[in-house]
């Protein structure tokens, strides 16, 4: 491979993944061209100008490294991560869990990656690519249209569809505080988490109502695929949960076990955990309520949970489409294509699930365009790592049945020998091999 430091890379997609990208191949001294096709085009779920745009919760769950995706985060601080230095700058209280302001960490984001010298940023949308060109597409779960076309055609991916939903956020001026509690399960980290209790006889009527509410029809660009409609199970709506059974959503959701009253210490049949939503407590997000009801239906049913009496919504849960490659048929572990060397794909177009994991695997994605632009090999983590297990997931995994897959430390080799102490020292164990790899990697 000939050396060529100052080749240009093509970076498509200006979400977690494609900033993250073009942040690591620009930190590696590569000029790069990055199209983000907003505010041109928008997708149905985005809604503003910024890079790196949250859409369904501002939350990116545990912050704890024995937790999978703590571990995942922590390695990706290691390696000088771009959506890390973010989130970690726009955190808001959120107990044992990263969670942002969305509008800070999407401007800290944008800011950093139009003025960085060596990124120029072309606001259009891209229909087409040279599959022999330095490149790293980044489009997302809601890739357009005629990109989804171009890829299926030319890159001859199978391409796959889920949806997953976006929860409500409500006006916290309008949410009763004198039912809400303030708590975090178990006492863990500060509670920050506000509560809504509903004892049985609230919480069945509240159920049937639910499982009978009306759904919103699929938009046109869904419809072809709702007979092949597919719920992934991390992202599942609230009513497809319940309809599995009255009792279902009291161990998801609605779990109120390690949740009673501070004020009472009375113990309740269901919760309902709202998140603040902004560094201002001026919205709460419905934790777990993704959802494909009508508008009208979201108010009428989450009205009826305790608390939400008389909620303002300020925005209503949506429910997308998700597009995603058969990866392990056509990826390598450091997210280039197997047959056209000099193309990458990082995000959820990949088969990563999650905020976190769409950055993960644009880090990676950005590291090796950057390598293979200066003549070097690929960087290849070591499935004993987070990031490295989930680059093994999508070059190798379910290649018979192929689904999105969220960090977990089923994905991750096995240590070789017993811990004892249990599950959490397993995880230590996972942990402390980790880091030590990333602590010593040279990028």
């Amino acid at each position: 491979m000939p050396t060529t430091p100052d080749r240009t890379v093509k970076v498509i997609g200006a979400g977690l993944a494609g900033c993250e990208a073009a942040y690591q191949i620009a930190r590696a001294g590569i000029p790069v061209e990055l199209y983000e096709m907003k505010p041109i085009t928008r997708s149905p779920a985005h809604h503003t100008d910024s890079f790196a745009e949250l859409v369904c919760s501002n939350s990116l769950r545990s912050n704890d490294p024995t937790n999978a995706v703590g571990l995942l985060k922590e390695e990706m601080r290691r390696l000088g991560s771009l959506i890390m230095e973010a989130a970690d700058r726009t955190a808001v209280p959120a107990g044992s869990a990263l969670a942002v302001d969305r509008t800070l960490f999407s401007e800290y984001i944008t800011a950093h990656i139009e003025q960085d010298p060596l990124i120029t940023v072309h606001r259009t949308e891209v229909t087409e690519f040279d599959s022999d060109a330095l490149t790293v597409i980044a489009t997302g779960p809601l890739t357009a249209d005629a990109l989804s076309d171009y890829i299926a055609g030319h890159i001859a991916g199978k391409r796959l569809h889920f949806f997953d939903a976006a929860t409500p956020i409500v006006d916290a001026s309008t949410i009763d505080f004198d039912k809400a509690f303030y708590a975090s399960r178990y006492g863990k980290g500060e509670a920050c988490y506000l509560n809504c209790p509903m004892t049985e006889e609230q919480y069945t009527p509240f159920y049937h109502a639910l499982i009978n509410a009306e759904q919103a029809p699929l938009k046109d660009f869904d419809r072809e695929q709702q007979k092949d409609l597919t719920v992934f199970e991390g992202c599942m709506p609230v009513e497809v949960m319940a309809k599995r059974g009255i009792d279902t959503l009291l161990y998801g959701p609605l779990k109120p076990v390690g949740l009673p009253d501070p004020r009472t210490g009375k113990e309740y049949h269901a919760v309902v955990q709202l998140r603040q939503e902004n560094a201002d407590k001026t919205m709460y997000n419905l934790v777990g309520f993704q959802t494909h009801l009508t508008f009208a239906e979201q108010k009428r049913v989450f009205r009826m949970i305790p608390g939400l009496e008389q909620a303002e919504f300020l925005r209503y849960g949506v429910m997308h489409r998700n597009t995603f490659l058969d990866s392990p048929r056509l990826l390598r572990e450091d997210y280039s294509v197997r047959e056209h060397p000099d193309l990458f794909f990082a995000g959820q177009i990949t088969g990563v699930e999650g905020y976190v994991e769409s950055a993960a695997s644009g880090l990676v994605a950005g590291i090796n365009a950057a390598r293979r632009a200066k003549g070097r090999e690929s960087l290849h983590l070591p499935v004993s790592t987070m990031i490295g297990a989930m680059a093994a997931y999508v070059a190798n995994g379910g290649v018979s049945d192929f689904q999105p897959m969220n960090a977990n430390f089923g994905l991750i080799e096995p240590l070789g020998y017993k811990v004892k102490g249990g599950k959490r020292k397993r995880y230590q164990a996972y942990m402390t091999r980790a880091l030590a790899w990333i602590d010593q990697t040279e990028r």
